[in-house]
């Protein structure tokens, strides 16, 4: 595990352990059980809709809205989630990740809330899940999908981890960095398989680690790759290697327009 990822799954437990002492676990799977129970926040199905736009013809896009990242600071200033989670819909995207974390992205729920009541498709709550309690909390807040990430968890972790999340109606995304992670990851039943192409060590990206790992990616399952993907000349080059479903944030968050970024990069 890189230095910083370290740092934040040690920030998660202390920011889990003082959470649950004014929303307890019984409770949060008392409102994310509500929430399964009330149409207009029932989980929209994320894999799915990246199923529907792939079977279109169309590329598969988790749209992120991220406000910083440790590594790159404030991405963007006039921060608005409602409206950059309504210009990613108009303009084609499949689903939103959005960054909730709060000590190193600058994130929050209420940033996820307000993106998806502002638009119709599935949302992931992008943050370092490691704990039950992160889950019902997830579908607590209206989150369709959870991101599971590999270099943070053991193997029976995540098990149990995706469990819950099935049991809740939530997507799984289970992300990788390299052959044994995602020799592990293929141990989950999720469909869903996201090979990101940053290093957790030195935070360089290539395409090249999609490419090197596509090969161990089963028939089964749809890769998603993240990260790196900045021009339609890459966005080619891995659809001509039937990979079609991405995600996509920092390049989008530093335009004007999100969504008009979208469209200019996969039309």
């Amino acid at each position: 595990m890189s230095d910083i990822l370290d740092k934040i799954v040690a920030t998660k437990k202390i920011e889990i352990a003082n959470i649950s002492k004014q929303i307890s676990l019984s409770n949060q799977r008392e409102i994310a059980l509500e929430n399964n129970r009330t149409p207009a926040l029932k989980p929209r199905g994320f894999i799915q809709s990246i199923h529907q736009k792939i079977a279109s013809g169309k590329a598969g896009v988790i749209t992120e809205i991220k406000k910083a990242s440790p590594s790159k600071g404030i991405l963007r200033d006039n921060f608005a989630p409602g409206e950059i989670a309504r210009s990613y819909e108009k303009h084609g995207a499949a689903c939103l990740s959005v960054l909730t974390d709060v000590d190193y992205f600058q994130g929050c729920n209420a940033y996820l809330q307000e993106a998806r009541a502002a638009c119709n498709i599935p949302v992931l709550r992008k943050d370092f899940t490691i704990d039950p309690y992160q889950v019902y909390e997830a579908r607590a807040i209206g989150a369709d999908a959870i991101l599971l990430i590999v270099a943070c968890l053991e193997l029976n972790q995540m098990k149990e981890l995706e469990a819950c999340a099935h049991e809740l109606g939530l997507d799984v995304l289970v992300e990788v960095h390299n052959a044994p992670e995602l020799e592990q990851a293929l141990e989950l039943k999720t469909p869903l398989l996201g090979i990101n192409n940053r290093n957790l060590k030195t935070f360089e990206v290539t395409l090249q680690t999609t490419l090197s790992l596509m090969s161990m990616v089963p028939g089964n399952k749809t890769l998603v790759t993240e990260s790196g993907i900045l021009n339609r000349a890459d966005v080619q080059l891995m659809r001509d290697k039937q990979i079609n479903a991405f995600l996509v944030g920092e390049a989008f968050m530093r335009a004007t327009d999100p969504g008009v970024a979208l469209s200019e990069l996969f039309s």
